[in-house]
């Protein structure tokens, strides 16, 4: 017997086994799809570095049983996501995967978004949207990680394989949104600051303006109050576990 989750402000759910199904996006009436179109165009016009890629929502989370999840995913757009400013239109949860990067003297690595994305001066951790599979590829766990890792590297510069990377937990929280957490080995802060600096780089090369513009190191939850600026509300949290669980 399966247990659709209630929705709460913030959920943390441990998983071992985790399966993944791809579902319908559900239908959207000709009303909603223009009001959707006009606030996705005027996103535009404010910020013209948005970009309306295809990317995967969350359709449900259903708990199987212990530390047993099934997560059905939907192919959708960016501007899918505008559905949240449609009043009465409802908004598939976003998905997304991020990484617990520690320090090799503990810390652990929070990023700030620079002001070319989304989410300007939020803090959060190194990761992003999930991305559908391409013809003849599937979404599965080992998917995920090399996306988590993708992300990684390009954001910090950190080079670790999905391989390496192991899901550590995973979370609900703002709009219903989910987030797979995965934990990555420790890692010196020279080799992150470097990294860094040579992801940026690499970006404006490839003529694009960096995701990230600081990395913070912390020692414990209660450092995040020294970061300026809005966090994502999943970061105290899941900070708060690693040094729990160390």
């Amino acid at each position: 017997m399966t247990e659709t989750l209630p929705p709460v402000s913030m959920d943390l759910l441990d998983v071992e086994h985790l399966v993944l199904a791809e579902a319908e996006e559900p239908p959207l009436s000709p009303r909603d799809a223009a009001a959707r179109d006009r606030v996705w165009e005027r996103a535009v016009r404010a910020n013209p570095a948005l970009f309306d890629g295809p990317v995967v929502a969350c359709g449900g989370l259903e708990q199987t049983g212990p530390h047993a999840l099934r997560l059905s995913w939907v192919r959708v757009t960016y501007r899918h996501y505008a559905l949240r400013r449609v009043p009465g239109a409802t908004a598939l949860p976003s998905l997304f995967v991020n990484v617990v990067q520690p320090t090799d003297d503990g810390r652990v690595l929070a990023a700030r978004m620079s002001s070319s994305t989304a989410a300007p001066g939020r803090w959060q951790l190194p990761g992003g949207s999930v991305e559908p599979p391409g013809d003849g590829a599937v979404l599965d766990e080992a998917a995920l990680a090399g996306q988590a890792a993708r992300e990684l590297a390009e954001e910090v510069g950190v080079g670790a394989g999905g391989g390496e990377l192991r899901l550590w937990v995973v979370t609900r929280g703002e709009n219903g949104s989910v987030g797979l957490t995965y934990l990555a080995p420790a890692v010196p802060e020279a080799m992150l600051r470097a990294g860094l600096a040579d992801a940026a780089v690499a970006e404006r090369a490839g003529g694009r303006e960096p995701e990230l513009d600081d990395i913070a190191l912390v020692r414990s939850p209660e450092e995040l109050a020294g970061l300026a600026g809005p966090h994502a509300d999943y970061l105290e949290p899941i900070v708060r576990r690693f040094f729990e669980r160390r």
